[in-house]
């Protein structure tokens, strides 16, 4: 099975590397890296070209934002299943995409945990993500799988869609709910930590985009689920993201 992994850049010439380097040392051999950057003023293209790699491919020019930039890659990738890498982000190992594969011999959507570290220099684990199992009308109760260990099938990514680009933070959360609540597929949890995350993304940046988000996926419950104006997961959603900080399950 090829996998496509997505990665969107604009001016990471910091970390662009560090997260090719882990997508290339995967020892699954049927890949491929999609990277769509924003039209980079940096090295960040000078970097991606300079691995020389068939299994990597490069788009660059301006786009609208990282969810126009992320549709690029949906509309672009040619792998049997897809997921996404954020340019700041890398693989845990080199077993990672071979797991995904293996979890997608037997589902159409897979998802693993994730750890957030402050920099990938000392790799200092600021928080834990152990998702836990997927269960039906499990978004209504605050629960979502890490979006950076999310991987579907073409065929469900075809029923799926685009990303709703009127979200500005959660998306990726929309996404992720309309592939599992609303197509009934097949679903496997990897019980191992798949990616090195690291803080400071849009989605994590200080309270006002935490409540931002959070009212954003509100928005898609209700748009999808026919959740009320106030919701249970409005209020738990927070709560299982600061349960985080000690390893719990969420």
């Amino acid at each position: 099975m090829k996998i496509s992994t997505v990665t969107v850049c604009r001016n990471s010439q910091v970390t662009i590397a560090q997260t090719i380097e882990s997508f290339l040392r995967q020892t699954h051999p049927d890949k491929e890296l999609l990277v769509i950057d924003g039209g980079s003023t940096d090295r960040t293209v000078e970097i991606v070209n300079g691995f020389q790699s068939d299994a990597i491919r490069i788009i660059s020019e301006p786009d609208r934002g990282i969810y126009d930039a992320m549709n690029k890659g949906l509309a672009n990738y040619s792998g049997d299943a897809v997921g996404f890498l954020n340019s700041d982000d890398a693989y845990r190992d080199s077993s990672v995409l071979s797991r995904i594969s293996d979890a997608l011999g037997r589902a159409d959507a897979v998802y693993g945990d994730l750890v957030m570290i402050s920099d990938h220099m000392t790799g200092n684990i600021v928080r834990e993500w152990k998702a836990s199992e997927f269960k039906p009308d499990a978004f209504r109760t605050g629960w979502m799988p890490p979006h950076p260990t999310f991987y579907i099938r073409r065929e469900l990514a075809a029923r799926t869609g685009e990303f709703d680009t009127s979200y500005h933070i959660s998306a990726d959360y929309d996404f992720m709910l309309r592939a599992m609540e609303l197509h009934h597929p097949r679903v496997r949890r990897i019980p191992h930590v798949l990616v090195n995350f690291m803080v400071g993304g849009m989605s994590t940046r200080g309270l006002t985009a935490v409540i931002r988000g959070n009212l954003e996926c509100l928005r898609s419950r209700r748009r999808h689920l026919g959740a009320p104006p106030l919701d249970a997961a409005l209020f738990t959603k927070p709560l299982r993201k600061l349960l985080q900080l000690g390893g719990h399950k969420t």
